[in-house]
């Protein structure tokens, strides 16, 4: 009989050894493999997915993770209770080299609305542990209690925003994109990434997401409730547009560099096989209900986008109203509007990654090429959608400025003619450093449908019935040093039936 460590005895077994497990022997030689955590994701009703990845030296530059080339089973458990005394389900998955022995298990068959508890071994290591929820039975509408983020810059400061987000033990978490950032290693940052060079190479951006995974406020925040994720554009190259790259430098060929990254992503991310890319592409956008409360439209506005026009940056630019440009490409642009006509439950959260309200920069009407005010027209068509449709409950969740913003979504900017949304915006988790409380670029003048700005890192709270949703902007006061609290710096109140942002 082969013996287990102790440890496994400690915490609780799982049943015995599958065959193809590593032999202890082999485990003990490549030592402890769930060094990346657990995280899940996707709720449903009756089920979800949890992921890990095996990685026992996860920075070794080959971006194996110190894994021999053989597959290897992976026992894993779900339980109704954190002590694993009732278990729910059990199975093995089965992980390869080609994969990068990540664990993908879509768990079915569940009970909806409720807590689950899951963990994994192979080859005698026992995983942490990890919460999951299932998403309420439709024609329910509990309260939704649901954090979201974006921007972790791993040089640019310590992931407190992270710990602080697994300690507000949420029913959900989004991240909005910039989940790691392709760049070059500095020698003035408070981290180094790793690899030293920008990545470019499915080894490099499987070292780089390694190093992220590997720290523990991040790995705290996966492992304390389930994630819907979404990229935005340093997931593989900053301000690139479909297969339009931002510069020539690394050179090399940008559609194998785009395709490199889009498998990394899934590797490292808790996502259902239906999310798993295919050559150089890979479908991200997708629908996930919380039951009668919310409808989630997770939107990709990368992968399929126009170039920006007038060569980007921010800028009086005719071209950003030519109809014929897209940020989400018209089969995506066609899925959305249809998911909103079909108005699946109170709410409409439209989780996704650049500034979605217009923003006007100075007064000679400049405005930033990369957002949705370069591609005026398609954000049109969404908005009128909605709003024809009488979608009141419709909420733009936003990453990627690196500051807190909360904006009214107007049937016309330029008149200020009636709100027909709400959006969001949150800070980021590190990006841009420390921030700036008394920093205050409002601007009430140019832009008066924009109502809150707040230049600190940290994520946005949220709290949702079928009658309101309040919203807390949470904010540290520095990331350059580890561990500070988290504070409130801005609340508000959405009524489902009433679009805008009002005074608590």
């Amino acid at each position: 009989m082969t013996t287990l460590r102790r440890r496994t005895f400690i915490v609780g077994g799982l049943a015995g050894a599958s065959a193809g497990v590593l032999l202890p022997a082999l485990a003990n030689a490549i030592g402890y493999p769930f060094t990346l955590g657990v995280a899940s994701g996707e709720p449903a009703a009756d089920g979800f997915v949890i992921w890990t990845r095996l990685a026992p030296s996860p920075l070794n530059a080959d971006g194996l993770g110190g894994m021999p080339n053989t597959n290897t089973a992976v026992d894993w458990q779900v339980a109704t209770d954190e002590h694993f005394t009732a278990i729910a389900r059990t199975g093995t998955f089965t992980t390869t080299q080609a994969g990068g022995h990540a664990v993908h298990v879509t768990l079915t068959g569940l009970e909806p609305g409720r807590e689950y508890w899951y963990r994994f071994r192979t080859g005698g290591h026992l995983s942490p542990v990890g919460r999951a929820l299932t998403a309420p039975a439709v024609g329910t509408q509990p309260a939704l209690t649901m954090l979201f983020a974006s921007c972790s810059h791993y040089e640019e400061g310590y992931f407190t925003a992270y710990r602080r987000m697994a300690e507000e033990h949420p029913d959900l978490i989004l991240h909005l994109g910039d989940y790691i950032y392709e760049g070059a290693a500095t020698t003035t940052k408070v981290r180094k990434f790793a690899p030293a060079g920008e990545i470019s190479t499915l080894a490099n951006y499987r070292v780089r997401h390694a190093q992220y995974k590997t720290d523990p406020d991040l790995q705290a925040a996966h492992a304390a409730a389930p994630w819907l994720v979404v990229w935005d554009d340093h997931e593989v190259e900053n301000n690139y547009a479909n297969l339009v790259r931002n510069d020539s430098s690394p050179a090399g060929d940008f559609t194998a560099r785009r395709a490199a990254a889009y498998k990394a992503y899934y590797e490292h991310m808790p996502l259902r096989s239906a999310q798993a890319p295919t050559a150089a592409n890979m479908l991200l956008h997708r629908r996930v209900r919380w039951g009668s409360l919310a409808t989630f439209h997770m939107l990709d506005t990368r992968q399929y986008r126009n170039d920006q026009a007038c060569g980007d940056g921010t800028k009086v630019c005719p071209a950003a109203d030519d109809p014929a440009r897209t940020l989400t490409g018209t089969s995506q642009e066609t899925w959305l509007i249809d998911g909103l006509r079909q108005k699946l439950g109170t709410w409409d959260f439209l989780g996704q990654q650049v500034f979605f309200a217009q923003r006007l920069a100075a007064a000679d009407g400049s405005k930033s090429m990369d957002a949705w005010d370069g591609y005026t027209a398609n954000r049109t068509r969404i908005q009128n959608a909605w709003d024809t449709n009488g979608n009141k409950g419709t909420v733009v969740l936003t990453g990627d400025v690196h500051r807190s913003w909360g904006a009214n979504i107007m049937q016309n900017y330029s008149t200020q003619n009636r709100i027909i949304g709400t959006e969001l915006v949150t800070t980021s988790v590190t990006s841009g450093g420390d921030g700036n409380a008394a920093d205050n670029s409002l601007n009430p003048t140019l832009n008066p449908h924009v109502k809150y700005f707040k230049n600190l890192r940290g994520y946005v709270k949220t709290q949702t019935t079928a009658t309101e949703m309040r919203v807390d902007y949470r904010a540290v006061d520095k990331v350059t040093v580890r561990d500070y609290p988290v504070k409130t710096v801005g609340s508000y109140v959405v009524e489902s039936d009433n679009p805008g942002l009002q005074a608590p």
